[in-house]
């Protein structure tokens, strides 16, 4: 069979200390946005590579519960530069209260990152105010407040196959993959909490972007498989069975995650830019890494990455039509990459072909998830080139004015740097068919339909395609006027306009950060946005469960508390359901 794979004529390498980084025209489109994955650099991946590296010290110091599983637990944790403390709360939670949505007023556990070690004063203060959530208030020396409930589906179901001496099915477990979900992580001087300045600047373990929210939610896991063994062994003591550690390490922590994380990436360019020009630059070293051929050993790990990839795919499950149908088609691609790969190994070699031939062929062949997933599996290959990046994900968020440039340099910098903003005709009714306002209930982000929800005139300054547009109509006029006016005149004129062009002069210096779509377009899917943060926070197996919110798995895959001190490799990306051996499958009935 004629293979479309075929060797390209070879690109030029001579240029090779320059990185071949993708356009932004290409990246920030948002259908490639919400096509990443899961990468090395994603904040799980890093987070957990620190705690095995340096052998975090994680014990429980407080485990008072009932024979239901209802009450406190204390975790001291001894990271590498300081001590802290993880308090949570199990509560009894009425079937019929129990909701996931940022509405809700109780759950099954709520917990507290803290500084240092909590006393028994300090431990009442957290009990009197960390059920309460956003009803409660804290101090300063908690990081992360977070809340969890109970998967339906598989808790109780794992607890009474345990105490009945069995380990729980694995394909039982792969329909959901969690045995709690958690449905917010608040930090940075949300309720009273340290700002993201003292956490940074003061403890440095949890230096990173989201590292502190990152820990409080492998820590629930940590807490859901404790929780699910003691309960099974407090209702059968003589015959309940502990869960076996592959077992532990396939749960993860389940997510919900909806319009609430969106205008981040809008909010935070600087911050947006910085992650994704770091992905970008691992992606690029990995490519040019296999420009002069790939050796026979790394196209074999990839072959098995891709094999993998499509088992992971297939073990998904979700109630959407459409992700059910991306799921299959990367997979169909990914199975024909694999056979080529098998087939023609040693011809490949050979002939010296290239990454940046694969990635050309993807893009140009196969569906756009499909390439993304490929670009992850190579950042995957080259630990040695990309892990050096996890300490460039911190920028500060600080836009600067330039005054004294000239309104026709401006003028050409909007047309050079925004011209897929000018290319929106913002004059169609679609276009601006949306809009984005905050609930008076919770204050979160929504999304209203143009001229029928309420809400219009006090929506939030997210359309930065429009406030572009609006912003060059208005230079465009003035400059007529007065051809040499400087940005200081103008804005004395239109003070109203300074923060747009302060954001636009200064995202301008950078690759990244701006999303290239038209965010207030009756069609736009929100998802893509939600999808792309996740995918640097590090979650898995995604689950649309509309346009606006997604369900995802944390942790799925990651190493325990336990295996802290033994040897590592970081390979649980995409994870798989592990095969037991017969001494821990689970009996059949």
């Amino acid at each position: 069979m004629h293979s479309p794979y075929r060797p390209t004529a070879k690109h030029s390498h001579s240029q090779s200390a320059v990185l071949p980084m993708r356009p932004a025209s290409q990246v920030m489109q948002l259908n490639r946005l919400g096509s990443f994955h899961q990468s090395r650099l994603s904040f799980m991946r890093t987070l957990v590579r620190r705690m095995v590296r340096e052998n975090w010290q994680i014990n429980s110091t407080v485990f008072d519960l009932d024979t239901e599983g209802y009450g406190t637990a204390v975790y001291e944790v001894k990271a590498k530069y300081g001590t802290y403390s993880y308090v949570l709360f199990s509560h009894y939670l009425d079937p019929e209260n129990r909701n996931d949505r940022v509405i809700a007023d109780q759950w099954d556990l709520t917990m507290a990152l803290c500084e240092g070690t909590v006393n028994a004063e300090q431990l009442e203060f957290l009990r009197s105010n960390v059920p309460k959530q956003e009803a409660g208030r804290v101090d300063s020396r908690v990081f992360v407040l977070s809340r969890g409930n109970r998967s339906g589906r598989t808790f109780d179901y794992v607890v009474d196959e345990l105490a009945q001496g069995r380990q729980p099915d694995i394909d039982v477990i792969a329909e959901v993959g969690y045995l709690y979900r958690t449905t917010a992580a608040y930090g940075s001087g949300k309720l009273g909490m340290a700002d993201w300045e003292k956490v940074r600047t003061k403890h440095r373990d949890f230096a990173r972007p989201f590292a502190a929210e990152m820990f409080t939610c492998f820590m629930l896991r940590h807490f859901s498989l404790q929780h699910a063994d003691y309960i099974a062994a407090q209702r059968a003591p003589k015959t309940a069975v502990k869960l076996d550690d592959d077992i532990k390490r396939y749960f993860g922590i389940g997510n919900s995650t909806g319009l609430g994380m969106a205008p981040f990436l809008i909010n935070h360019p600087l911050l947006i830019n910085q992650w994704i020009e770091q992905r970008e630059t691992a992606l690029a070293r990995a490519i040019v890494a296999g420009a002069d051929g790939i050796h026979a050993d790394l196209l074999e790990r990839f072959e098995t990455a891709a094999g993998r990839v499509v088992q992971h795919l297939g073990e998904i499950s979700t109630g959407d039509t459409q992700q059910n149908m991306s799921n299959g088609l990367v997979r169909d691609e990914l199975q024909q990459l694999a056979q080529w790969l098998s087939a023609e190994r040693d011809n490949i070699v050979a002939s010296r072909y290239s990454w940046a031939d694969l990635v050309q062929y993807a893009e140009q062949s196969w569906h756009i998830e499909t390439q993304e997933v490929i670009n992850t599996m190579l950042i995957e290959l080259y630990p040695e080139l990309v892990d050096d990046l996890e300490d460039m994900m911190c920028v500060e968020e600080d836009q600067h004015l330039i005054p004294q440039m000239s309104l026709a340099d401006l003028q050409a910098l909007i047309e050079d740097k925004y011209d897929w903003a000018l290319a929106i005709d913002f004059g169609q009714m679609e276009s601006q068919g949306s809009f984005w306002y905050r609930s008076e209930e919770k204050m979160e982000p929504r999304l209203g339909q143009s001229n029928v929800d309420l809400g219009m005139e006090k929506q939030m300054p997210l359309a930065i395609g429009r406030m572009v547009r609006e912003c060059y109509d208005q230079i465009s006029g003035h400059i007529e006027q007065f051809p040499l006016q400087d940005v200081a005149h103008f804005i004395l004129q239109q003070p109203n306009l300074s923060g747009a062009i302060c954001r636009i002069q200064t995202m301008a210096q950078s690759q990244y950060g701006d999303i290239r779509e038209n965010l207030v377009h009756s069609d736009v899917l929100p998802i893509h946005l939600l999808r792309c943060k996740l995918s640097f926070f590090g979650v898995s197996k995604f689950d649309p469960r509309s346009r606006l919110w997604v369900r995802n798995t944390m942790f799925q895959g990651a190493p325990l508390v336990s295996d802290f001190d033994k040897p590592f490799f970081d390979d649980w990306q995409f994870p798989i359901k592990p095969v037991l051996s017969k001494n821990t499958a689970p009996s059949s009935t």
